[in-house]
């Protein structure tokens, strides 16, 4: 994809949504490493409601190391693995506690020395709870950085070295909201609803869907400049948001 195309890209996600953040509600570096170790193979949604008891509980590390494990399996047995998860979030604990001062380190090494943080986590701990510009490429950005053909590549780890080459500097830090959303609620996998994509005409997927044969109309009505639902946007770092 050429320079300007790209750039049209990210100024029509930011005009669509121009202050993104993720859907995991937390309110510290904490809460957030500990919602993105839940997400693994479950929805936000479910984290959430999971979170939402757990935090007022234990809301930071000291705290949840107070929880049994038994306790602790309570509050998140909704959640896919969770008796895995359970380890994994007590190991983390004890880890933060006696090497860090129960704090979340900013440092990538110490994040993936952390037991079930990959590479992955710790660039959206980098991003959303630090403000790094990184960029963590889950299903939904490999997806939409192939689809579209702004950063495409065989592996999530060539994509996201690739994005981390052609975003624009100035849009670096919203990169991963905006493209993991456009996944998520747009550019979805078994039926991209092509006819709501602000990126239809840039996009270079074969099998991307004219707007015109689902709305009837050539113009693909005002719907085709975005989603129509409410995209989450940038909260202030330590704000939390409670579960619907």
């Amino acid at each position: 994809m050429p320079a300007a195309a790209r750039e049209t890209v990210f100024e029509r996600l930011r005009e669509s949504n121009p202050h993104p953040t993720t859907e995991l509600c937390y309110g510290s570096p904490f809460q957030l490493l500990i919602a993105v170790l839940l997400s693994a193979q479950s929805t936000d949604r479910a984290v959430n409601k999971a979170t939402g008891p757990l935090f007022k509980a234990a809301p930071d590390a000291q705290a949840m190391l107070c929880l049994s494990e038994g306790e602790l399996k309570a509050f998140i047995a909704s959640i896919g693995l969770y008796h895995t998860k359970a380890r994994h979030i007590r190991q983390t604990c004890e880890i933060l506690v006696r090497d860090h001062a129960g704090h979340v380190p900013r440092e990538r090494a110490a994040l993936e020395a952390l037991p079930g943080v990959g590479r992955k986590t710790a660039n959206v701990i980098l991003n959303t709870a630090f403000g790094e510009p990184v960029i963590a490429v889950d299903t939904h950005i490999f997806r939409v950085a192939n689809r579209l053909g702004l950063a495409p590549g065989p592996t999530v780890r060539a994509v996201e070295d690739r994005l981390s080459r052609v975003v624009p500097d100035r849009f670096r830090a919203d990169a991963h909201h905006w493209l993991i959303l456009h996944g998520r609620y747009v550019c979805k996998a078994r039926r991209p609803e092509c006819e709501r994509c602000v990126l239809f005409d840039l996009c270079t997927y074969r099998d991307k869907v004219p707007p015109w044969t689902v709305t009837g109309s050539p113009q693909a009505s005002g719907a085709a400049r975005g989603p129509s639902r409410s995209l989450p946007r940038r909260r202030s770092p330590g704000r939390s948001r409670e579960p619907a």
